[in-house]
This record gives structure tokens, C-alpha cells and sequence, in this order.
């Protein structure tokens, strides 16, 4: 073939604006006589740092400093670093307190959620290119799905000081705790929201799914008594069942050639986290509420469809609604807002549930309390390697549409596990390449 006829047989695809995916990324596709050869979903933004800042910090500035990482996730990565420095100094939270760090947690699932539900996938299945387009024909959909969001906030606003890298938390509980009748106030918005958020799951349930059902690995926390948030041990639908402690002997991260973002395998293959991954792994400890709502649609656990994720996400804030209304109506205020500690040097590992899957923490503090090393894996390195692989197993049914149709679709599909990205521009740029025959 001369140069001239593979240029004729080679397409290329740029779209250098895409709303709706969280930071700066690529997707390249090579299609070579009709067959996918070759997924590579690329994240070029730079390297922050963050693992290598927070080492020579003492130990009472991880929270505060991890909370940057992500905001529309600090909590996770508060909680996250918490317990595993607690486990350093062989701190135990019970009581009041732990309810209060599920309590701020729920917020986050809350907010997360609902943003990602109502402004970033549901357009997807309308038809429309945002929410601001869907909300001229939807406005009481859109203005439901903002004010579910809030109801989230004001949880994490009470509990941390401020909505966006709250700054209450800390090492052995909060700096303040909130009084009965603080608490007490966000009641009748919270049933509200309640309410609401069944009027989601239904919403969402009727919505027109693609036929995709791929074969997965699923991993969450799995805990014995509750639906997990910040405890619990680390279980796999293959049968995998370990403390975090134990995670680097069985997860690997590994650098790309074309990616600044690290992947991450569980015995070398790629698997699932997210609210797919912790509603099929805990579906006992649903409230009988929400297991209600998922029979009156029909819906049967496991859901195995990617694009079901959003109907796990809506069952998770419908869980996490009526997790925070129990927790505020048995809250007694504790009579220390956080435990004293001990500093002592060690080496500590946490797991807990952010919105989009289980978030790794590792740290090695000295006697001083300073921090010698930290390690953080968040749940997108740990999904990047499964929507490479959703994709390759999508894109076939997508080859005879034009080019500017199988980026939107790509985008659906990674869309699924509204993958935390950065906090950073919006984009996604899709390369298709093609080679040889259609």
C-alpha cells in the first residue's frame, strides 16, 4: 500500500470540547479491515504531586491537604488518610463520632451523586449535549436533581465548615461536632430529598439501556453489619476478601507509554469499582426502602450493564438519604469532638468508599508525627484499565457510523464511570485511526 492509499484509509477524529467529562483526557482508537486493534484512553494532564508534598508534613496536615485533591470528593480522601493514620496510633473512632465521619460521607455520596445523575449522564439518555439544554425542556427534573445536590452540601457544610474541602475533620474525629438541634434542622429537607431521590430511581429505571452486558471483576468494601462507607474489608466478586492492609500484595499500579494517569490491576487484570461494584457486593444491607423501589421497577441484583451505573448511583442516594436521617435521629453529641492521640511511628493502610469507588491510603509517619511517605490510589486509576476494555468490546457495534457518532458514543461509555479525571478543563479528545479495509 503507498503512502497516498493509507492516508485514504486512515481517519482521524479530534473533539476538542466535550462537557460532561471531569479533566483533560484522549481516547485513540485504531480500527484495522473492520476490527478494533488497539484502546488507548489517555490522561495528559501533569503530575500534582500530592504524595510527594504531603511527605516532610506532620501528620495533622494530611486531612487539610488532601481534601485538594478533589473537589467534589474531599471527604473520601479525608476519611481515607484518617483511618489510616488512626491505625498508626492504634486509635479505634466508635460512637458518636463514627457516626458523624458516615454521616459527612453520606453528604458526599449525596452530591456526587445526584450531580453526576441528573447534569452529566442523564442527558446522554434524553438526548441532549448538556444539562443546561435538557433543563429548557426538563426544568423540574433539572431543578430536583440541583436541589438533592444541596440537600447533600448542607450535611457536609454542618459537619466540615464549608461544602467544598470541608475543614472540620481531622486525626481522631472533628475540630467541632454540631449540636442535636443543628442536626435536627436538616431533617425536613433531607425527607424531602428522601422522597425525591425514589422519584430518581424511577426516573432513571425507565430510561432505554444498550444491550452490553461485559464480563466483570467487581471490588468494595464489603462489611459484615452495613452498607459500607469508611469500614470494612476489601472483597471481590471472584472471591477476594482482604484487609487494606493486604492491597499492594494483590492490586498493582503500572505506567502507561501514552498516559501520565497510573492503571491499577487486581492479579493483573482489570476490574470494577463503583456504585455497580458496592450495590452488587452489599445488596443485603440496602434498606428495605430501597430494595422496594428496585422491585417495583423489576430490577433484579446484580446489574451487569455499565449503563446501569446511573441506576446505582440514584439507589445510593436514596440508601444515603435514609442512612443520614437515621443517624441524626439517634445522634447524641459525644462529650470530646476527637480522641486524644499518641503519636508513635508505623506504617498504616486505609480503604474506604468514595462516590466512584474504593480509595487506597498509605503513610509512614516518625515519631514526631512527620510523614516519611504516602501513597494514594484512587478509584479512576483503578477503572481506567475496565473502560479501555468496555470499549474495545462496545466499539464494534459502532464502526459503520460516522466518525462524530462513535466519539459521542465512546463518550457514553466512559461516562458510565464518571471517571474523576481532575478538577480541572473539561474534554475529550477522540482519535479514531482506520486501517485497511471498513
Amino acid at each position: 500500500m503507498t503512502g497516498k492509499e493509507e492516508a485514504r484509509n486512515t481517519r482521524t477524529i479530534a473533539v476538542d470540547l466535550v462537557a460532561r467529562v471531569e479533566g483533560e483526557g484522549a481516547l485513540r482508537v485504531t480500527v484495522k479491515d473492520g476490527t478494533v486493534q488497539d484502546v488507548e484512553l489517555r490522561i495528559f494532564e501533569p503530575p500534582r504531586f500530592f504524595e510527594a508534598f504531603l511527605q516532610g508534613r506532620h501528620y495533622s496536615e494530611v486531612p487539610d491537604i488532601v481534601a485538594r485533591i478533589c473537589g467534589i470528593c474531599p471527604v473520601a480522601y479525608q476519611m481515607s488518610a484518617v483511618h489510616a493514620i488512626e491505625q498508626i496510633f492504634g486509635l479505634r473512632i466508635e460512637g458518636a463520632v463514627r457516626d458523624l465521619r458516615r454521616l459527612i460521607y453520606c453528604g458526599e455520596w449525596i452530591e456526587s451523586h445526584a450531580l453526576h445523575v441528573y447534569m452529566l449522564q442523564a442527558p446522554d439518555f434524553l438526548g441532549y449535549d448538556s444539562g443546561i439544554a435538557m433543563a429548557k425542556d426538563h426544568p423540574a427534573v433539572v431543578t430536583r436533581g440541583l436541589r438533592l445536590k444541596k440537600a447533600g452540601n448542607a450535611i457536609m457544610t454542618l459537619l466540615g465548615g464549608r461544602s467544598v474541602h470541608p475543614v472540620s475533620v481531622k486525626v481522631g474525629g472533628f475540630s467541632r461536632v454540631p449540636r442535636r438541634s443543628e442536626l435536627k434542622e436538616l431533617k425536613d429537607e433531607l425527607l424531602w430529598a428522601r422522597d425525591a431521590a425514589i422519584e430518581t430511581v424511577r426516573w432513571v429505571a425507565d430510561f432505554d439501556y444498550p444491550d452490553f452486558i461485559p464480563d466483570y471483576t467487581y471490588v468494595a468494601l464489603r462489611h459484615h453489619d452495613e452498607y459500607p462507607f469508611n469500614e470494612g474489608q476489601i472483597a471481590a466478586s471472584s472471591g477476594l476478601q482482604i484487609s487494606a492492609n493486604e492491597f499492594e500484595q494483590h492490586f498493582t499500579e503500572y505506567q502507561v507509554a501514552y498516559s501520565t494517569a497510573l492503571h491499577c490491576t487486581l492479579h493483573e487484570s482489570s476490574y470494577l469499582v463503583g456504585p455497580l461494584a458496592r450495590l452488587n457486593l452489599n445488596q443485603e444491607h440496602l434498606t428495605p426502602l430501597a430494595k422496594q423501589v428496585l422491585a417495583d421497577r423489576e430490577l433484579s441484583l446484580p446489574l451487569r450493564n455499565p449503563f446501569h451505573g446511573i441506576i446505582a448511583r440514584s439507589v445510593e442516594i436514596l440508601y444515603a438519604l435514609e442512612e443520614s436521617l437515621r443517624l441524626i435521629e439517634r445522634y447524641e453529641p459525644p462529650p470530646v469532638p476527637a480522641a486524644p492521640i499518641t503519636v508513635q511511628p508505623g506504617i498504616g493502610m486505609a480503604c474506604t468508599e468514595a462516590p466512584r469507588g474504593i480509595l487506597y491510603h498509605r503513610y509512614q509517619v516518625d515519631g514526631d508525627g512527620v510523614i516519611h511517605e504516602a501513597k494514594i490510589v484512587p478509584p479512576t486509576s483503578q477503572n481506567q484499565s475496565r473502560i479501555e476494555q468496555d470499549l474495545r468490546l462496545f466499539m464494534p457495534r459502532l464502526l459503520h457510523l460516522p466518525d462524530q457518532e462513535v466519539a459521542l458514543a465512546c463518550e457514553r461509555v466512559i461516562r458510565c464511570y464518571d471517571p474523576c479525571i481532575s478538577c480541572a478543563t473539561h474534554f475529550l479528545n477522540l482519535e479514531i485511526t482506520r486501517e485497511g479495509a471498513a
